[in-house]
């Protein structure tokens, strides 16, 4: 289509999508903090052209579907709504739920809170720890998009290694594993999906409170390149991945509307060569 968009299991997307991992209370835990605000987030982002939102069942839990839901349904048409599997989550934080018995599971409480026949993109998010063969948990992942459960499988937290078993089982839709410009440790498996044509949604664009050692927001680079450039650091962060790879899709997520709209706008901010050469 343009450099605004790109496939992803057979849909032209907006690069800049939405992420609804902040719209129930923090940290993904629990009623939102304002739930109108909330709702206003999600129809403001659809009705500003974001067709790619990404959820989980176990944000909240049972939280973000059901404002997703509350907010957007029926849906649009032309909206791709893409979840993931291989969790669960309670007041002690996220646990795995790997074997391919949960995994299903998972697909079908997805589809009763959105109220869908079909989750258009599921991404099984591995967890290794948990000691489950990850053919046993593509298989289980093909067999539900062979059913109609699911329209494509995609894949989250993997290993390079892993990606190519999962190719040479079946087509992978996306990848969703952690990326930001100080943290490019998975430039190899970006670079392979570039190449193969498969879309790379990074989680933590912004970086991550799990490594303090590696700030985005207040890198030296991106505060000065943001106040040259007249932007907040978090869109001079998001437009550096858009202009990274052309298969890179964001899903920057929030709660409130104004940073909603600086996210958005991420996608008008052209990084120049003296912002690209300083962020290297």
């Amino acid at each position: 289509m343009n450099d605004d968009t790109y496939l992803l299991a057979g849909h032209w997307v907006h690069r800049v999508g939405f992420g609804a991992m902040q719209l129930p209370g923090p940290p993904a835990f629990g009623p939102p903090r304002d739930r109108l605000e909330s709702l206003d987030v999600l129809r403001h982002a659809v009705a500003e052209g974001v067709n790619h939102i990404d959820t989980a069942q176990f944000y909240g839990p049972d939280v973000a579907n059901e404002l997703i839901h509350a907010a957007l349904y029926p849906y649009p048409e032309e909206l791709v709504l893409v979840s993931k599997v291989g969790a669960r989550r309670d007041s002690d934080g996220i646990h795995e739920a790997q074997r391919p018995k949960q995994l299903r599971e998972g697909v079908l409480a997805n589809l009763e809170s959105l109220q869908l026949g079909q989750v258009p993109v599921v991404n099984l998010r591995r967890h290794p720890e948990a000691g489950v063969p990850f053919d046993e948990q593509v298989a289980a992942m093909v067999a539900m998009r062979d059913e109609g459960l699911i329209g494509a499988v995609g894949l989250s937290n993997v290993t390079f290694e892993e990606y190519r078993t999962a190719q040479a089982i079946t087509e992978v839709a996306c990848v969703q594993n952690a990326y930001n410009l100080a943290d490019r440790s998975d430039q190899a498996l970006l670079d392979a999906c570039a190449a193969d044509g498969v879309a790379y949604v990074p989680f933590f664009p912004l970086g991550s409170a799990f490594h303090p050692g590696k700030p985005v927001l207040t890198a030296p680079a991106v505060v000065a390149t943001a106040n040259r450039l007249g932007a907040t650091t978090a869109q001079v962060a998001l437009a550096w991945l858009l202009q990274r790879s052309p298969n890179l899709l964001l899903i920057p997520g929030t709660s409130s509307l104004t940073h909603l709209r600086e996210n958005l706008a991420a996608a008008e901010l052209e990084l120049d060569a003296r912002a690209i050469d300083a962020i290297a």
